[in-house]
């Protein structure tokens, strides 16, 4: 089988088990509770996006690997950590919801422009170097809590 295809089909494999995760243990566990109760430990798993920065780590990754995907990438994943950690810390007030709003928007759009960059710079797996384990385990996890948060935010919306 072709790299790029295992490497779609790690991915894949990540969303399917993060999937699972999601509707059968982190969902049940969080949708009863308070929303700064709810939004707390998905906000500090977020807080771990720093490990992006390993994009623009020579000798992680491939010095092939574009920089129009480490770039964007790596410091789009450090400002949504900052803004993971400014939600955590400010809530339950008004200013933390809409921290927490605007982490979701951008942490949303951070991945899901990585994944563009990705397929418009013609980024192969092998240039991921140690950090492949980034877009197969960690960004599934990351854009199911990301739909996570969105729901709980607005299914809390008029509290």
């Amino acid at each position: 089988m072709l790299p790029q295809a295992l490497f779609g089909v790690s991915v894949l494999f990540g969303f399917i088990a993060w999937g699972i995760v999601a509707a059968r243990y982190i969902w049940p566990a969080l949708r009863q509770r308070p929303l700064a109760d709810a939004l707390r430990p998905l906000l500090l798993l977020h807080a771990f996006r720093f490990v992006g920065l390993a994009f623009v780590i020579p000798g992680v990754v491939s010095p092939d690997l574009p920089s129009a995907f480490a770039r964007p990438a790596a410091y789009g994943d450090l400002a949504t950590a900052i803004l993971a950690l400014l939600g955590f810390a400010t809530l339950p007030g008004k200013l933390g919801i809409i921290l927490v709003w605007v982490f979701n928007l951008l942490g949303s759009i951070d991945l899901l422009y990585a994944f563009y960059q990705g397929n418009r710079t013609g980024l192969e797996a092998g240039q991921l170097g140690a950090a492949y384990f980034i877009p197969t385990v960690f960004v599934p996890l990351l854009l199911i809590t990301h739909a996570i948060i969105f729901r709980l935010l607005l299914k809390h919306r008029d509290e």
